[in-house]
């Protein structure tokens, strides 16, 4: 049986468990024997199966992390203001049979809502997320890559990738069966296809302008367009 891993139940484990190899960069596998190798290896370990490849992403530094609060905090907020929209951080997800994924930050809305994906407390995500969002140190990094293409064939609809060292954002969201660059308004503020009312001032986000970030999605959740989805989500239209 699939169990969502958690940091607290490996806090003792020295090492992977009796009997099994640890994971490698690269290893092929498929999902169920990454699954249990996974949950057996050291805490911290940060592992990911993609198309039923083993990926072990870098160490995570302060740039990252500063970056990651900051979208956390906007992400955050905006699922306080929408009954039916969750926000989940780093959670097992599972699209297909030979992927396993943990994004930064995602954002679902409930099936009971209309959702594409469903939560379970004991596996993850299980299907596409509506928006994923990932801190990425450049455009070289394979979350614009591998991960890219990944989300595009699993259905997010809209995949936004905070760029730390060009200092940017990039926004794609959905045009059929292929993602497309979405670009700000005239005000400089993206605006959520998918989540209306999820606007986003980017420069603001890049230089920790948390006031200002929180503004801008102040603007958005008192638009029209906001809360009809809340009465949408509710089942109200």
């Amino acid at each position: 049986m699939e169990t969502l891993v958690k940091e607290a139940d490996l806090q003792d484990a020295p090492g992977p468990a009796d009997g099994l190899p640890p994971l490698e960069q690269g290893d092929r596998l498929d999902r169920e024997t990454f699954h249990v190798r996974y949950c057996a290896m050291p805490p911290h370990t940060r592992a990911e199966l993609i198309d039923g490849v083993v990926i072990m992403p870098s160490p995570l530094f302060p740039p990252h992390s500063r970056a990651d609060v900051q979208s956390t905090l906007w992400l955050y907020r905006y699922s306080e203001a929408t009954p039916g929209v969750t926000l989940l951080t780093n959670v097992t997800t599972l699209l297909g049979e030979a992927t396993e994924v943990q994004p930064d930050l995602c954002l679902t809305v409930a099936s009971s809502c209309g959702g594409q994906s469903r939560v379970e407390e004991h596996r993850g995500v299980i299907g596409a997320p509506e928006l994923v969002m990932e801190i990425a140190s450049s455009s070289a990094a394979y979350d614009l890559h591998l991960k890219r293409d990944l989300y595009e064939r699993a259905g997010v609809r809209e995949y936004v990738v905070t760029l730390i060292r060009e200092a940017r954002v990039l926004w794609l969201a959905r045009r059929g069966e292929r993602f497309a660059e979405l670009a700000p308004g005239a005000d400089g503020l993206y605006r959520s296809e998918v989540f209306p009312g999820l606007w986003l001032d980017a420069a603001a986000l890049l230089r920790q302008d948390t006031s200002a970030v929180r503004a801008a999605l102040e603007q958005g959740l008192a638009s029209p367009e906001h809360m009809a989805f809340v009465r949408r989500l509710a089942g109200e239209d």
